[in-house]
């Protein structure tokens, strides 16, 4: 996967937005403010994705390139270096199911206008 991949994956979910809060080398893409991915610019070499905690557990046995979450929670989240053992789909499906996770939890009302 290649960052222009990973970008137009992120820009397609509904109320996305792209920033650079950590720095010029950090993409950040939100939805309401709340972080759902992440990765370095320069070289990208990983995506930071948040992660039911179980799951995070399993994706860290069964793959070399997932890892606990750098600079985050490292329960809720794993950091995947890319073009290692992910292959883009299950990559494509890690960027969804962390869009998903964040987006439940979101208030009730700020729900009802994503649906």
């Amino acid at each position: 996967m290649d960052i222009q991949i990973f970008r137009e994956c992120c820009l397609t979910k509904k109320l996305c937005s792209e920033e650079t809060p950590f720095g010029p080398n950090t993409l950040v893409f939100k939805v309401y403010n709340k972080i759902f991915a992440l990765c370095t610019i320069d070289n990208f070499s990983d995506i930071t994705l948040k992660c039911d905690p179980e799951v995070a557990t399993d994706l860290r046995a069964t793959y070399l390139a997932v890892k606990p979450g750098y600079h985050t929670n490292k329960k809720h989240w794993n950091t995947v270096t890319v073009n290692q053992d992910v292959n883009d789909t299950i990559l494509l499906e890690m960027i969804d199911t962390s869009y998903n996770l964040v987006v439940q939890s979101l208030p009730k009302k700020t729900k009802r206008l994503l649906f």
